[in-house]
């Protein structure tokens, strides 16, 4: 069974930082890119990152770019999202997904992170 956890939300005051885990298990973790999506309260999902089968190749939405790291440990099953500089519109709950052929075919149940002072 495919499993997606992620873990590391929070609150964190504007200008703080946090790092977000996903711990994937159940899939060949290193045979499918990876991406984290985002849904701020009353709004649609919003795609953030995406990163490829072996952490080479990196992409972010432009409000994340220079501030979100995403990067992964294929030994460790695990993908993560490095998050500085936090806005208070970064405030959202995040997703961990599995890029599969048809599109995202696996989400995690999303962990909440708080921008607030």
């Amino acid at each position: 069974e495919v499993q997606l956890v992620e873990s590391g939300g929070g609150l964190v005051q504007p200008g703080g930082s946090l790092r977000l885990s996903c711990a994937a298990s159940g899939f060949n973790f290193d045979d499918y890119g990876m991406s984290w999506v985002r849904q701020a309260p009353g709004k649609g999902l919003e795609w953030v990152s995406r990163i490829n089968w072996n952490g080479g190749r990196t992409y972010y939405a432009e409000s994340m770019k220079g501030r979100f790291t995403i990067f992964r440990d294929n030994a460790k099953n695990t993908l993560y999202l490095q998050m500085n500089s936090l806005k208070s519109e970064d405030t959202a709950v995040y997703y961990c997904t599995r890029r599969g052929v048809g599109g995202y075919d696996y989400w995690g149940q999303g962990t909440q992170v708080t921008v607030s002072s």
